[in-house]
């Protein structure tokens, strides 16, 4: 803003007493008198009339053109990809879990053994499996706009957490044992798996996934972390915030699953809305594109059983009894009980999310050529008996650019069970071992015993029919929809054409608000509710020329994220692209493939009160970011 300034002259009239002398006619002049006194100051006049404007100047010349500001990431607005974090050397972003009180809880998964730098906040290397949290932000109240964190360059930088807010702070690492909490601590270390019968160490895991908190009242509650590995598992730990927002532990454990046979390969998971964790076996199911169990998976000579047979010797694993989603119930308890949700379907689960329907249930598959399901239970909170769809996808009719190609989604019912019904079919399959292997036979369902479910046929077809050994001859059921859902779903018509399907969020309070109708955002009317999905990479089955999705190779390893309008009763009527990661680079090398400055590779995604995305990287950089994406720059 300028400010004009008028000049006002003021003129004063001083009175002068002159005294002169006359001269005399014709006569001599006289001495000069004296000097007279100065009379007294005149009164002042009035001030004179303003004097009118002057004529305006002429036009300055032209400035030069300032420098154009850089590029926002993407092509868009600096705002709106935030680089939040920077994970080290060798580690993937996992874990990321936001509370109700506004606290990020991530983790560092895998880094590298190498890494030796401390930071100033712990004191700790990140050498192995860590969880942690940012202390000192709610992130239920950010700012809109955020300066981004640095991508590493110095050596220190690149072996710790670096972050745009906060400070991370390690709440456990890898065979962390609390010793200090006495009874209360953790004697076999945290993350470390023990075999059922024998107690023995199976594996000191370095891979902490999911992160679930359990709130027990303000500040307070109980953190639950997968421990992705063969065998995989749990740990619960109870955790409490002081003042300054700094975190402790009060007690842990690894949550028993002795009762269920085990777990495989924890991957990522969600809460349900009544608080229960959910956590996801990503076991390879061996249901590839053109198989399902493995024939061999019991012959002498090549039995690679991933390390189950250490949970359950001397018994051979039965392979029907992993792979799926397992809820811990009593979650708050002295003894939390696991509980493998049959229902929900066998494949390599990345994670399932409950709708506030308590009721309808999205579930992902981290495999090549996976499919989309959906659970719909039968009774609310109770997830142990329903329905089980495919989702069958329609690309858009001359499209194929990933940024902006969709797909219009219907669902493919596959099949009603519960886990009763569905465990005794699961046990069918119990002591199978090595001696029951017949060269060109097998034990377990076959394609041929899927297609003629999905016929609906009569009964299974026979060992010469290519049938299994177990169900040839018997009367049809409906053990495939659930045993070999990838499967049963491909071949029932649904879309198994997904690329490593990542992640799947939404943010209860905004859905809830959106498709429940109740108020439940301050400050906003919520209107529209998305599920997000990350895809780490768009390569294979989604760019191949076959098939329902056949997208351009753009992008490829760089991935990028997805989102589904949630609609009436909590349906997916359609999928559309977010974000994508770079141009892929095949000419180059290690993490150039893709721009550091752009998502690379996107595992898990989670959504904001406030509507905004926060994304971990699981990539080849030497330095994966967790991201915060505005969606409504759109």
């Amino acid at each position: 803003m300028s400010i004009r300034v008028t000049n006002k002259f003021k003129l004063s009239a001083i009175a002068i007493s002159l005294v002169i002398g006359l001269s005399a006619c014709g006569g001599d002049d006289g001495a000069n008198g004296a000097t007279g006194q100065a009379g007294a100051p005149g009164i002042a006049g009035t001030d004179g009339a303003n004097g009118s404007n002057g004529s305006d100047g002429a036009d300055g010349a032209n400035g030069s053109d300032g420098t154009n500001g850089s590029d926002g990431v993407n092509g868009q607005s600096a705002a709106v990809l935030t680089r939040l974090a920077t994970v080290p050397t060798g580690a993937e972003v996992t874990g990321a879990f936001l509370t109700d009180e506004g606290d990020l809880f991530f983790n560092v998964q895998h880094p590298s053994d190498a890494n030796t730098m401390t930071d100033s906040v712990n004191g700790k290397a990140y050498n192995k499996g860590t969880v942690g949290v940012l202390r000192g932000v709610n992130f239920n109240n950010l700012p809109k706009t955020i300066v981004n964190s640095p991508v590493p360059e110095t050596q220190a930088e690149r072996q710790v957490v670096v972050s745009a807010l906060g400070e991370y702070q390690i709440i456990g690492q890898t065979n962390d044992t609390f010793a200090d909490l006495g009874d209360k601590g953790l004697a076999g270390g945290l993350g470390v798996h023990y075999g059922i019968i024998s107690g023995d160490k199976i594996i000191e895991n370095n891979a902490p996934d999911f992160n679930g908190y359990v709130s027990t009242g303000e500040g307070e509650g109980y953190l639950f972390t997968n421990w992705e590995s063969y065998p995989g598992g749990v740990s619960r730990m109870k955790i409490e915030k002081d003042q300054f927002g700094s975190w402790s532990v009060a007690e842990a454990m690894m949550v028993d699953f002795d009762s269920v046979g085990g777990t495989a390969a924890n991957c990522f998971g969600s809460v349900s809305p009544w608080g229960t964790p959910l956590s996801s076996e990503e076991w390879i199911v061996r249901s590839t594109v053109n198989s399902t169990t493995d024939a061999s998976w019991n012959d002498p000579a090549n039995t690679s059983t991933d390390n189950l047979e250490a949970l359950t010797a001397p018994d051979f694993p039965n392979p029907y009894r992993y792979g799926y989603t397992v809820e811990i119930t009593n979650a708050t308890s002295d003894n939390p009980v696991p509980v493998k949700h049959y229902t929900i379907g066998r494949y390599e689960h990345e994670n399932s999310t409950v709708m506030p329907d308590r009721r309808t249930v999205y579930s992902s598959q981290d495999d090549t050529g996976g499919v989309l399901f959906k659970f719909v239970a039968d009774a609310d909170e109770d997830l142990s008996s329903g329905t089980i769809y495919g989702a069958k996808l329609v690309q858009d009719a001359g499209s194929t650019e990933p940024a902006t190609t969709g797909f219009d989604v219907t669902w493919v019912e596959l099949a009603s069970g519960n886990n009763a019904t569905i465990e005794a079919w699961i046990s069918d399959y119990d002591g199978i071992d090595t001696s029951d292997y017949v060269d060109g036979e097998t034990s377990y369902m076959t394609l041929a015993d899927v297609q003629a479910w999905a016929d609906g046929d009569a009964t299974y077809p026979s060992v010469a029919e290519g049938g299994s050994a177990v169900t040839a001859g018997q009367p049809m059921d409906d053990r495939a929809a659930f045993l070999e859902s990838r499967q049963a779903a491909k071949m029932k018509g649904a879309t198994a054409e997904w690329r490593k399907l990542e992640g799947i969020s939404i943010n209860h309070d905004r859905a809830l608000e959106a498709v429940g109708g109740v108020e439940a955002i301050a400050d906003e009317d919520v209107t529209a509710a998305y599920m997000y999905m990350g895809i780490a990479d768009l390569d294979n089955t989604l760019i191949d020329d076959e098939g329902d999705i056949q997208l351009s190779a753009r992008v490829k390893d760089c991935g990028g994220v997805y989102r589904a309008k949630l609609e009436e009763n909590y349906d997916l009527a359609r999928i559309e692209p977010v974000v994508m990661g770079s141009t892929y680079r095949s000419s180059l090398t290690g993490a150039l493939r893709c721009d550091v400055e752009q998502l690379s590779q996107p595992d898990n995604v989670i959504v904001m009160r406030d509507g905004r995305i926060i994304i971990g990287e699981d990539g080849f950089q030497e330095n994966n970011t967790l991201w915060m994406y505005d969606p409504k720059s759109l």
